[in-house]
């Protein structure tokens, strides 16, 4: 890879992610989601930080501004990863079938390519939690940001965890799966329902229901 996917522009990455190119993929298109999904929480934190209105969530804020940059910059980096986690498995199912070594090949890539979905996900529960504290304690000019965070985070981890799924699928190892699995599964029925409440929570102050 020539470059890192997230060093190029937004319409580069665009046509390459719409390119009859493997990578990036909907892995690489879900981390990069999940990103916008907590940096709109930053805003949110960088415009309630110094205020005298909120001076009693001060230091609540400039802890959660801390955490935010972490995961924005862990799901930025996850993009390359997962790109970079493809390319082996690709080569591995280009080995000739007739090698005594292509199964034990392909299962070891992909379970690799397992690792960086499933760290998306774990990110962006994070970013969920993040979401619904800035909701109670951000300025509530900037609401619907942090609304439109939380869709954009429940759709990063519903569409991560489809990119978990599509390999545990094809694995031998079954425990190894079905741990992954569970795993992705009580994530997606906690942090979805948060994410959704939080959006919820969000439209009803806006529409005053």
């Amino acid at each position: 890879m020539d470059t890192r996917l997230t060093d190029k522009s937004c319409e580069e990455f665009l046509c390459k992610l719409a390119a009859k190119e493997a990578v990036p993929g909907g892995g690489g298109a879900a981390a990069l989601v999940g990103a916008l999904g907590v940096a709109l929480c930053s805003m949110v934190g960088n415009f309630t930080s110094g205020k005298k209105a909120f001076a009693a969530v001060e230091d609540d804020v400039k802890r959660m501004l801390q955490d935010c940059e972490v995961v924005r910059k862990r799901l930025t980096e996850l993009v390359q990863e997962d790109a970079e986690a493809f390319e082996p498995l690709s080569r591995a199912y280009a080995i000739s079938r007739d090698d005594p070594k292509r199964a034990e090949v392909i299962e070891a890539c992909t379970k690799h390519a397992c690792a960086a979905p499933l760290e998306m996900m774990r990110q962006l529960c994070r970013a969920i939690e993040l979401l619904e504290e800035m909701g109670d304690k951000g300025s509530r000019m900037l609401l619907s940001d942090v609304g439109c965070g939380a869709m954009l985070c429940r759709a990063a981890l519903e569409a991560s965890s489809l990119n978990v799924f599509v390999n545990t699928k094809t694995l031998r190892d079954r425990d190894f799966a079905q741990n992954t699995e569970d795993e992705c599964d009580a994530m997606l029925k906690e942090y979805c329902a948060r994410a959704q409440a939080c959006a919820d929570a969000v439209t009803r102050r806006i529409r005053g229901a």
